[in-house]
């Protein structure tokens, strides 16, 4: 067997398969459009609420978000007023001194998170509230 200089042996020749073609149409599945999250205002009462909505859109909304540390800044980025900035703001801070940001995981967040933003005794507050709306 001769072989030319340009002639390559023993190489099938490449082959695409074919793409897949429906026999039936099929209705492309649509999801819900996602309002954004209002700013927090970092009041301990709107605490819970802001963090149920969080995790409300990243249950809803996962493929938006490759790791956890892309989570806790989107959701740092609604934090525009009073303690919330500065608590963001000294996050922020840390990193900057140590090269890592300080809060790794989604579950560390949501712990520091409510440590900082959730009341102290939400029975208490909820009680309290009931009784000032009562009329006697």
């Amino acid at each position: 067997m001769e072989i030319w200089p340009n002639e390559v042996c023993d190489t099938p020749p490449s082959v695409n398969p074919p793409s897949p073609v429906p026999s039936t149409p099929t209705k492309q599945q649509t999801r819900p459009k996602l309002p954004s999250l209002p700013n927090f205002s970092s009041e301990q009462t709107s605490g819970r609420a802001f963090l149920n909505s969080c995790t409300l859109y990243l249950c809803l909304a996962p493929e938006q978000f490759s790791c956890d540390e892309e989570k806790i800044f989107w959701t740092l980025a609604f934090f525009k007023d009073g303690r919330a900035t500065r608590w963001s703001e000294n996050l922020f801070c840390q990193e900057a001194d140590t090269g890592i940001f300080p809060i790794q995981s989604w579950a560390d967040f949501e712990q520091q998170f409510r440590s900082q933003f959730f009341s102290v005794n939400a029975e208490a507050d909820a009680v309290n509230a009931l009784e000032g709306s009562t009329y006697y």
